[in-house]
């Protein structure tokens, strides 16, 4: 029956996975996905070492990206690996279809985990497949695990479920340390799918100290030298594997992000040393031997940390860390902080992402805890739990993007609740103690040893004598016959007639939380984006694809040389599915290259045309409303002015002066290039928007008006031909002559609590976070 239920729950975790495919087929979905499928195709393509040294001169032009020393490729690698498994065994599909499936298998995947690393804290059968049942379906994980979001996380949230299994078998027991071979292993897998593994070492070397603490405290040498092995394993391994990653490189081992990991490793080897010397040494002699082992090491360490700083060896925190720490809630990077999944999460957010599983996890942590507490519970993986759901809290309020890494905790604690109330149920079905332990029970107590032989007995053992046992309080005793009370025929039943109650309560919510669920991955979570349904105003139902529309002009009518201007949101998708060249694409690891694209659009005409003349052949815009260049336009302006502080001016740090007001869009936003381009052809203020064709000219517009692609007049061929002409060996590009008069009026970029600069000044925006204090 348990099996079956399993499998029950994989194939819903499956099947709801699929609605886009069955409405929209086998489309890749968004932004991302669409690099992440270019480069899988590549590997596929042209092998692993063409892959990791890949310079690829078709995005970020002039200046081209590494991509192979700058990707996460475990995702990539995990494509590569199915499509030539498929076709092995032959069946094959394309690599097209397997970067869209891949998203609903490894979500399947992490629903059989999440169901282990319940079942491992808990030993409950009950518990682990509850988890299962939520796993599943719950939105927070749903919304980076459709078919065709072929994203980082939609296989990351397996390898993390994945790794901290492993580490929790790991330190079962204190045998149980060879599993940390297979936690490296499993990290070094999550290292290569995502940044986010940072949060995963951290994580577990967090409950490494804790636990570590805890065994020190009740003197469990044993326990204490399995947790050492089994987290060496792992740090060695993983950090090890991690290094051999090109976008990783040595930052394990200089990141201040990453470092604590380290210290509990060096912190674990000097309890190690100290417990190779013990001896016959007495609690107190032991603790006094670890503090002066302790503090030697420390104060090396300290000397070691003072000498490496002013080098630089240390590496500074990201703006995205920094803001989930910092108290401001912008970062001080206009970047940054036009990203609306950066943002900290609302009340409604968490509603929709974790419904009422964020009311069943309280009391199923506290269940865990409590079960935990009764031998032979497992504390190590329960306080994991209860420590995964408490970290992943926290930053998930920070940033409504992470509300994905608390969709696992949520559905683990959930789950305890649930499958307790149906171990509850099930308690009649229970056996009876056995007879030996009720004579166990019936049997007096030895007697105590008087006080001078315990005295005696103390000195022996070089401890202080231990005073008469006094007897066990009465509440303590009501508390224990309560407990054996239950455990009996009777109390057995009554637990089964509680559960069934509060099972039967509940099942309206569990239905409400099941049918939110699967509507909002119908409705909401499956839709592509790049494609969806819309209803014209004859109530005709169609499906609008324009996007595509525009990326396959692109790829059927301009030149393969072109180089298509866009802002950086589109840059995958032109070079993914356009096969064109790109500015700038979602990487956004260049502030000031994409601060360059955003100053062209917001200028006007003359002043645009100057710039893009020398590093574009068309120029795409997303119009006709909703998410359009319009929307996000006050976005660029801010980007551009916290590098070329002209744009809007130093006076002006949130570029007020270029957005709508009540009268409409203000002048500058008028004059500006991208506003001309979104609005050809409307009226504004009784005159017909129009786009200089000297300068741009209208080549094509989408079916329902969602893209326009201009040309641009008089191209640079000059730029074009010296920027070709002058790559470095490696194929890295550079801006032409023509723009170094620009480019020399820059402000180099820094931000809130920036630890790159030593000095300098800070644009205005980022005084203005600082000074406003963030908000």
């Amino acid at each position: 029956v348990q099996l079956l239920a399993l499998a029950y729950f994989l194939a819903q975790a499956y099947e709801i996975r699929l609605f886009a495919v069955r409405e929209y087929g086998k489309v890749i979905h968004e932004f991302d996905p669409w690099f992440n499928f270019r480069a899988a195709q590549y590997l596929v393509d042209h092998g692993w070492h063409k892959f990791i040294n890949w310079f690829d001169t078709k995005v970020w032009y002039p200046l081209g990206r590494p991509v192979g020393h700058t990707i996460y490729p475990g995702m990539q690698v995990a494509a590569s690996v199915i499509y030539h498994s498929l076709q092995a065994l032959g069946t094959p599909m394309s690599i097209n279809d397997v970067c869209v499936f891949i998203p609903a298998w490894f979500g399947v995947s992490a629903t059989f985990l999440a169901g282990a690393l319940t079942r491992e804290a808990t030993q409950s059968n009950a518990m682990g497949l509850a988890a299962c049942a939520i796993m599943a379906v719950i939105p927070a994980h749903l919304m980076r695990s459709v078919a065709g979001g072929y994203d980082n996380e939609s296989v990351a949230v397996t390898a993390i479920i994945l790794t901290f299994y492993c580490w929790c078998r790991s330190i079962r027991n204190p045998t149980s340390w060879p599993v940390g071979f297979a936690t490296g292993f499993a990290y070094v897998f999550m290292v290569a799918s995502w940044g986010g593994y940072v949060f995963v070492v951290n994580l577990v070397a967090l409950h490494a100290a804790v636990v570590a603490l805890s065994f020190m405290a009740r003197d469990k040498d044993e326990e204490l030298k399995g947790l050492h092995k089994a987290y060496s394993l792992f740090y060695v391994i993983g950090v090890a594997g991690a290094i051999q990653i090109p976008v990783v490189g040595w930052t394990p081992l200089k990141s201040l992000e990453q470092i604590a990991a380290l210290l509990v490793f060096l912190g674990l080897q000097v309890l190690a040393f100290c417990a190779s010397k013990r001896g016959k040494m007495t609690f107190l002699e032991y603790n006094m031997l670890r503090f002066k082992i302790a503090a030697v090491a420390l104060s090396a360490l300290v000397v070691v940390a003072a000498c490496l700083w002013p080098t630089g060896y240390f590496g500074p925190l990201s703006s995205r860390v920094r803001g989930l720490f910092v108290k401001h809630t912008r970062t001080g990077n206009p970047l940054v902080d036009s990203v609306a999944e950066h943002q900290a999460t609302s009340p409604d957010a968490y509603w929709n992402y974790v419904h009422y599983c964020g009311y069943w996890a309280v009391p199923g942590i506290v269940i865990a805890a409590a079960n935990a507490a009764v031998p032979p519970g497992r504390g190590a993986a329960t306080s994991f739990l209860m420590l995964y759901l408490a970290v992943t809290y926290y930053f998930s309020s920070k940033m409504t993007r992470l509300v994905l890494i608390l969709g696992p905790p949520t559905a683990m604690a959930g789950g305890i609740f649930v499958g307790w109330l149906f171990d509850q149920v099930g308690a009649p079905l229970e056996e009876d103690e056995p007879a030996d332990n009720k004579v166990a029970e019936a049997k007096p107590a030895e007697p105590e040893p008087d006080a001078k032989q315990a005295g005696k007995k103390g000195k022996a053992k070089g401890k202080a004598a231990p005073s008469p046992k006094k007897k066990p309080a009465k509440n303590g005793n009501d508390i224990q016959e309560a407990l054996k009370y239950f455990k009996t025929k009777d109390g057995r039943n009554i637990r089964a007639g509680i559960g069934a109650v509060v099972l039967l309560g509940m099942w309206s919510f569990w239905g409400s939380f099941q049918k939110h669920s699967w509507e909002l991955a119908e409705y909401s979570l499956s839709h592509p984006s790049i494609m969806y349904k819309v209803r014209l105003r004859s109530g005709e139902q169609v499906i609008l694809d324009d996007y595509r529309e525009a990326y396959f002009w692109l790829d059927s009518t301009t030149r393969p040389s072109a180089r298509i201007v866009a802002w950086w949101d589109y840059g995958y998708q032109i070079t993914g599915i356009g096969n064109r060249t790109s500015i700038a694409d979602g990487n956004t690891w260049n502030h000031e290259h994409i601060a360059l694209l955003g100053k062209a659009l917001v200028s006007p005409q003359p002043k645009a045309h100057d710039i893009l003349r020398h590093i574009g052949d068309y120029v795409l815009v997303w119009a006709g409303g909703g998410g359009d260049d319009m929307a996000k336009s006050p976005h660029l302006a801010r980007i551009g002015n916290s590098v070329y502080p002209d744009t809007c001016g130093e006076e002006d740090p949130t570029c007020s002066k270029f957005g709508f007001d009540q009268f409409g869009p203000t002048p500058m936003m008028q004059r500006s290039l991208l506003y001309r381009m979104c609005k050809e052809g409307q009226k504004e203020g009784g005159k017909e928007v129009t786009v200089n064709p000297k300068y741009f000219k209208l080549s094509f517009v989408s079916k329902y008006g969602k893209v326009r692609i201009y040309e641009i007049q008089n191209v640079s061929k000059e730029s074009k031909t010296w920027v070709r002409e002058n790559r470095d060996p490696s194929g890295r590009g550079h801006y032409p002559p023509a723009l170094q008069a620009l480019l020399s009026t820059k402000q180099d970029f820094a931000q809130v609590e920036d630890f790159n600069r030593k000095g300098g000044k800070k644009n205005a925006y980022t005084r203005y976070v600082e000074e406003s204090g963030g908000r």
